[in-house]
């Protein structure tokens, strides 16, 4: 049994929608330490890790460590009712297999509570994935948005490499050919390299998919190595969002 309050609703509600196309289903792992949500994809080609700490909620009881499975449509339908005014409270209610979540309106006082069904099978365990990447920079959220959006035109894969003090991004297919440069101040905030080169691969539609993130943060940090999987990672001012991306044959 838990409870938990969060005050900010329309963060919360950002890293539902971060989520929601990922999977069918989204897990939660409630700690003394925070809640965690992390979420494979069918194919396991792509992992969404979501940590955030007990300091960022303005109550957290948990008696025991507890995680269970909910419905991703179910969760989203109540999240989309949530509006900046409001904060999240959240509890299981065991005789009826639901995890609540209340809305509240900070200014009005006023109270709307839902259930949401939670699905009657244990949590596969989803290991930390600890991968050392040579190549670490770091780019406006809205930069990368736009980055991938280019690409979404052009194919299905994406190389990133990193040569000369530059990282590349490129795509190709048929006829259609996409090259951007990124270097450090242009417009990278940030580019560190422990090697001389990199180069990997990585689906674009997975990119599309980490990028829908880009609103979470003003900030986003790409890391990447040679047959390496990319770590895409938000800072949400008071927790982590991080993308895993399997990379490509």
């Amino acid at each position: 049994m838990f409870k938990a309050t969060y005050p900010n609703a329309s963060k919360f509600k950002k890293i539902i929608q971060a989520l929601v196309k990922l999977s069918d289903e989204i897990p939660f792992y409630v700690t003394s330490n925070g809640i965690d949500f992390k979420v494979l994809t069918p194919d396991k080609t792509m992992l969404a890790v979501v940590s955030i700490p007990s300091l960022e909620f303005e109550e957290l009881s948990v008696e025991e460590e507890t995680s269970f499975i909910v419905p991703t449509t179910e969760l989203k339908k109540v999240v989309r009712r949530a509006t900046r005014n409001d904060s999240i409270f959240l509890t299981i209610n065991k005789e009826a297999g639901e995890l609540v979540m209340a809305l509240r309106d900070r200014k009005t006082g006023v109270e709307r509570e839902f259930g949401i069904p939670i699905v009657p099978r244990p949590v596969e365990p989803v290991p930390e994935l600890k991968i050392d990447l040579s190549v670490s920079f770091t780019i406006l959220s809205e930069d990368f948005k736009d980055i991938i959006g280019d690409l979404k035109l052009v194919g299905e894969a994406a190389v990133f490499s990193y040569e000369n003090g530059a990282v590349v991004v490129k795509a190709f297919e048929q006829q259609k050919e996409y090259s951007c440069t990124l270097r450090e101040g242009a417009p990278l905030i940030m580019l560190t390299s422990n090697v001389e080169k990199a180069s990997s691969s990585y689906s674009i539609d997975m990119l599309v998919v980490a990028a829908r993130a880009a609103s979470a943060s003003k900030n986003v940090t790409i890391s990447f190595d040679t047959g390496k999987p990319m770590k895409i990672e938000y800072d949400l001012g008071g927790g982590k969002l991080i993308y895993w991306i399997v990379p490509r044959g």
